[in-house]
C-alpha cells in the first residue's frame, strides 16, 4: 500500500489568537510590535506562536507575484446594508469602470465585524487570490494587518485616528467643509433653530460632518446639544431621529442630515407630523444620491463625487500594484446643490 501524503497545514494567525485566548486583531498588534498591548498579553501571544511553530508570512515582491486580475472590494458592513446603500453601488461603479481599462475584475467581500475580521476572509486576501484590495465603510481604526496581508490596499476615507493618516493610501471627500457650507446656507436663509441628524461617530464621515455643523453653528449662536440627534446613515434612522427631535425641540425650523437617506427619512417624519417642507422646516442632506431627486420636495444636498472617488481609488491601487507608489492623501471637494427642500 502506498503512503498517503498529508497536506502541509501551517498554523495561521487565527490559530495563534485562539491558543493565546485573544482576538486576531490583538495577535496582529503583538506581531507588528504595537506599544499599546499589555505585557502579559504579549507574552501569551508569543508563547502561542512558539507552541504552534507559527512563522509569519513574508510577502513577496509585487513584481514576483503572479497576477490574478482580481481586486477585492471590502465593504465593512452587513450584507443587507451593502445592497441597500446606493453609495456602495455608485462607488463600485466608478471602481469597476476604471479597473475594466486594466482588464481587472472586482470581487465583493462584505465583512460585518468591525473589531476582528473573520480569519477566513483575512486569509483569502493574503493567500494570493487577489492583487489588491479597496476598503470602504470602516468603523474605528484600520483593523487589517496590512504588512501581514502582503497586498496593496487603498481605503475610502481617512483614518479615524490622525496618527494613522500618513501611513496608508486613502481617498476622501471634504465632509467637514461640505457640512459647514450646508449649515451656512440655512443660516443665510433666515433659519434660527437648526438641528442635525449626525452619522455614526466611529466613522470619519459621521465625525467630520458633525464637526462641520458645529463649526458653522458655533460661529452663529453657539452649540445646543438638544439639537443633535444620531442615525446610522440609513433611511429608517433618519425617520426615528427626526421623531425624537420633534418631541424635545418642536421649535426646530431646519435640519441638516449627514446623508441623503437620513434626510429622506426626516422628510417622511416631518410629513407625518404635519410639518411643511421647506415652509416650516428646511431640510438638507449629504451625498447627492438619486433618491434626493425623487423626494417631495426634491432634496437640497451636498454633492460628493462618489463615482470619481471610486475611480481614483482604483487608479491609485493599480499604480501600487504595478510598482512602488507613495500613499496618497486625496480629498475631493464637495458642492452644495440647492433644490426645493431648503
Amino acid at each position: 500500500m502506498s503512503a498517503v501524503e498529508l497536506p502541509d497545514i501551517r498554523p495561521t494567525l487565527a490559530d495563534v489568537a485562539r491558543v493565546a485566548g485573544v482576538s486576531t486583531a490583538t495577535a496582529s498588534r503583538v506581531l507588528n510590535g504595537f506599544a499599546k498591548v499589555r505585557p502579559e498579553t504579549r507574552d501569551q501571544v508569543k508563547s502561542a506562536m512558539i507552541a504552534l511553530g507559527y512563522a509569519r508570512r513574508r510577502a513577496a515582491s509585487l513584481k514576483d507575484v503572479r497576477r490574478t486580475g482580481s481586486i477585492a472590494l471590502v465593504v465593512c458592513e452587513k450584507m443587507l446594508q451593502v445592497f441597500a446603500d446606493p453609495y456602495v453601488a455608485r462607488i463600485a461603479a466608478g471602481m469597476t469602470k476604471e479597473l475594466a481599462t486594466a482588464g481587472a475584475q472586482l470581487v465583493l467581500i462584505p465583512m460585518s465585524s468591525t473589531e476582528d475580521y473573520p480569519a477566513s476572509i483575512v486569509h483569502y486576501l493574503a493567500d494570493g487570490h487577489v492583487d489588491g484590495a479597496l476598503v470602504i465603510g470602516m468603523h474605528g481604526r484600520y483593523p487589517l494587518d496590512l504588512a501581514w496581508l502582503g497586498i496593496p490596499v487603498v481605503f475610502g476615507g481617512r483614518p479615524v485616528c490622525d496618527e494613522d493618516s500618513g501611513q496608508y493610501s486613502y481617498v476622501d471627500a471634504d465632509n467637514r467643509g461640505g457640512a459647514e457650507q450646508a449649515v451656512r446656507h440655512l443660516l443665510a436663509s433666515g433659519r434660527h433653530t437648526i438641528a442635525t441628524i449626525a452619522g455614526p461617530q466611529d466613522m470619519v464621515a459621521g465625525i467630520d460632518r458633525l464637526l462641520g455643523y458645529r463649526k458653522a453653528i458655533c460661529k452663529a449662536d453657539g452649540i445646543d446639544d438638544s439639537l443633535v440627534v444620531f442615525g446610522d446613515f440609513g433611511l429608517a434612522s433618519g425617520d426615528h431621529a427626526t421623531a425624537r427631535l420633534l418631541e424635545r425641540r418642536p421649535d426646530v425650523d431646519a435640519i441638516f442630515a449627514a446623508s441623503d437617506l437620513m434626510a429622506a427619512g426626516a422628510l417622511r417624519a416631518l410629513r407625518r407630523a404635519g410639518r411643511r417642507v421647506p415652509d416650516d422646516v428646511a431640510v438638507i442632506g449629504f451625498d447627492d444620491l438619486p433618491v434626493g431627486r425623487r423626494t417631495e420636495p426634491p432634496l437640497t444636498t451636498v454633492r460628493q463625487p462618489i463615482e470619481e472617488m471610486g475611480a481614483r481609488m482604483a487608479r491609485e491601487l493599480l499604480a501600487m500594484i504595478n510598482g512602488p507608489a507613495t500613499p496618497p492623501s486625496l480629498v475631493f471637494d464637495t458642492e452644495l446643490i440647492v433644490r426645493e427642500s431648503a
